[in-house]
């Protein structure tokens, strides 16, 4: 195809103060993308480190640069980006995650440069805070019906993250961009609904990082707002599959107890956190009890200490 008639893809990357300095890194792998046909949006959050001058240094046409002062809700940031994206798709990148050179390029190949597609997808990574790889996963959903990739995520089977995910922009919009309850699932919401209602491409191949570090704030947030956009998202996934809502809603209410309590650990407090795991058990319908998700954590650990000594034996 030729390279005029390619789709235009904006990355739009919102931008915050940061001590460790990613954007660099970040805008490089951005600008060396091999898909000819892409524009970025850098959109400044207030920031007072040095984020305008970073991107100024590169004098680079395709990048466009905004900055609030005073600053957006993060949540509200991802939005402007995506209502100043030009792009027939859209890719929100957070400011130290990073994509491969070919990343663009390999989505873009496997929708065959259409423009209809709700979603496109690839494999990911999870990197440290030095960009070492900790664990990746390839994309095994193709294929899959919209319940059985509901499922997948479910068990763990595929991961969900920004930095490997296009949506088509329109089809965003329509949606009404990132949004939920808390603003804490938005992000799997809107890839759930247009996966859905749009259909999606899945790319097998690892192309996209997302960096985990001490710097990310999860556990900061109340609890209970972490149950009522989980309960929310559960809701959605059964409402978009309705010939797997019984198996969803199991499975689903299993999931989200269970990562409700990993957040609940760190509560200080016995006392609290006690409280916490009763009200953890009650939300989702008593279906995957405290003492039966203590149970499995002892068990990996079991598992993980005898992997260490096997591996120490064998020298």
């Amino acid at each position: 195809m030729n390279t005029a008639h390619r789709p235009l893809v904006t990355i739009g990357i919102p931008t915050y103060n940061r001590a460790d300095g990613y954007l660099r890194e970040v805008l490089e792998c951005v600008l060396a993308q091999t898909y000819p046909n892409i524009e970025v949006v850098v959109a400044d959050n207030g920031s007072t480190d040095n984020t305008g001058s970073v991107v100024q240094s590169y004098g680079d046409s395709r990048i466009k640069y905004f900055r609030h002062n005073p600053p957006l809700k993060p949540n509200d940031n991802f939005n402007f980006c995506l209502s100043q994206a030009s792009g027939v798709y859209f890719q929100l990148l957070h400011d130290d995650d990073l994509i491969d050179q070919d990343f663009v390029e390999s989505c873009m190949r496997a929708a065959e440069y259409r423009a209809d597609v709700g979603l496109i997808r690839t494999g990911a990574r999870i990197i440290d805070a030095q960009g070492a790889t900790l664990s990746e996963l390839r994309n095994s959903s193709g294929g899959l019906s919209t319940g059985e990739f509901f499922l997948s995520w479910l068990e763990s089977q595929t991961w969900m993250f920004l930095s490997s995910i296009l949506f088509n922009t329109a089809r965003l919009r329509e949606i009404g961009g990132f949004h939920s309850r808390h603003q804490l699932f938005q992000d799997v919401l809107a890839e759930f609904q247009l996966a859905a209602k749009y259909g999606r491409i899945d790319v097998p191949d690892v192309k996209a990082s997302f960096r985990k570090h001490g710097s990310q704030n999860t556990g900061t947030v109340r609890l209970g707002h972490w149950c009522e956009d989980s309960i929310l998202l559960l809701q959605t996934m059964c409402a978009l599959a309705p010939e797997q809502r019984d198996l969803i809603l199991r499975k689903g209410r299993e999931h989200f107890a269970k990562h409700n309590y990993d957040l609940a650990l760190s509560i200080r407090s016995p006392i609290d956190r006690y409280r916490a795991y009763l009200f953890i058990y009650r939300a989702f319908d008593y279906a995957y009890s405290p003492l039966r998700y203590f149970s499995a954590k002892a068990y990996r650990g079991i598992f993980t200490w005898l992997g260490w000594v096997r591996r120490t034996m064998q020298g």
